[in-house]
């Protein structure tokens, strides 16, 4: 019977693989990787892409609609100011181009990225076109603002990066007939 000797030459020398650091060191890279790969899994379950439009047949369809509404804001000749009184908790701003009509506005402020921070206002306007909405927060985002009559008949839109922008103005869109 041989005995397996170290290379000091004493057999009692020898340790299991398991004591040795290098092994560990080895495996800490793939079981690294491991947890990473269980955390990407998670996020991408409990955090579904919002972005993502299940019918865009539907929606692409509907775009043509849109445009009607832009044409007719152009030719009423609209134009809006909005900014944002934080210290207030308003959102304020004119209507240009209403004519005197006493219709109520409907204004929606888009989240880029977050749907369940999007919001919707309704804001009746004065004689000149002055509205003024209580809004008590706006969180610091790249916001789509949309403002449209009661009827849905016109519409201005645009990118509002508040507060960037302390203040937007949205002019109609020029859409070719």
């Amino acid at each position: 019977m041989q005995v397996k000797t170290a290379p000091s030459g004493d057999p009692g020398n020898v340790k299991p693989w398991y004591r040795h650091r290098w092994p560990w060191f080895l495996m800490l890279g793939p079981f690294v990787v491991v947890l990473a790969g269980i955390y990407t899994m998670w996020l991408a379950v409990s955090q579904p892409d919002a972005l993502v439009v299940d019918d865009y047949y539907k929606q692409g369809k509907a775009i043509n609609q849109d445009l009607s509404r832009d044409r007719v804001a152009a030719e009423m000749k609209l134009e809006a100011e909005v900014r944002y009184d934080a210290a207030g908790g308003k959102l304020v701003g004119t209507v240009r181009g209403l004519d005197g009509r006493a219709d109520k506005l409907s204004i929606s402020l888009i989240h880029s990225t977050r749907p369940e921070k999007d919001l919707k206002l309704i804001a009746q306007p004065d004689q000149s076109g002055n509205f003024s909405v209580a809004l008590p927060m706006l969180d610091m985002a790249r916001w789509q603002i949309l403002i449209e009559g009661e009827r849905r008949d016109w519409r201005l839109n645009g990118v509002w990066a508040w507060p960037q922008e302390p203040q937007i103005t949205l002019l109609p869109i020029t859409v070719p007939h």
